[in-house]
């Protein structure tokens, strides 16, 4: 069984996830974190579960989900893995700061792990395998766990919405036709831990999401 420690953390309220099994091995999926007081909840917890983090997982490279990359990569080693497609003629980060009137979060520069579509990911006895979701970002994944049934969805499908496709890289149409066939296409009882806001699932979402009418 793979458990799901949810952190909500900077200015945008962005959901970071820990996961882990009984084998202690873990992976963090989107790690946010932008203060010092955040990163080191994150750090307590890993130290009091006695967690070897293996993988810094990037569902997209906007700033909100990825504050805590540098510090990740100093702490644990880690580089973040995203797709290819992410790191494409997208802004950087010290641009997307000024864009949403921030003060810049310098980081030491980090080379990017990719992951290709159908690529699993795997930690302890637990996997995850990555669907790419374009549409709210050029390179956007989602991190689907078959065997507990979670799917942890960046800023593609949240509980009665989905992402803003006016950013770089941003189709609203492929964004709800790509959810549509990938997404709505797991099993009702699918839990969708997302990168804002509540979790939700796939049957509630296909019943009441207005964007996926």
């Amino acid at each position: 069984m793979t458990t799901v420690k949810l952190f909500t953390v900077n200015h945008f309220s962005e959901n970071t996830y820990i996961l882990h099994d009984d084998t202690g091995e873990a992976v963090v999926i989107d790690c946010g974190c932008y203060r010092p007081e955040e990163e080191q909840k994150l750090s307590n917890y890993i130290k009091q579960h006695k967690l070897t983090l293996k993988h810094n997982l990037c569902t997209h490279l906007h700033l909100d989900h990825t504050f805590g990359n540098g510090f990740v990569y100093r702490t644990y080693g880690l580089r973040p893995e995203t797709h290819r497609s992410e790191t494409e003629g997208a802004p950087t980060p010290a641009e997307q700061s000024r864009l949403f009137h921030l003060p810049e979060k310098t980081e030491d520069i980090i080379t990017y792990k990719y992951i290709a579509e159908g690529e699993s990911i795997r930690f302890g006895k637990s996997e995850l395998t990555a669907i790419l979701v374009p549409g709210h970002s050029p390179g956007g994944l989602v991190f689907y766990d078959k065997e507990n049934g979670y799917l942890f969805s960046g800023d593609t499908l949240f509980a009665g919405s989905i992402g803003r496709s006016d950013l770089w890289g941003g189709n609203e149409v492929g964004l709800i036709a790509t959810i549509k066939s990938k997404l709505l296409s797991l099993p009702d009882n699918t839990i969708v831990y997302p990168g804002h806001g509540p979790a939700t699932s796939v049957i509630a979402e296909k019943k009441n999401n207005p964007y996926l009418k």
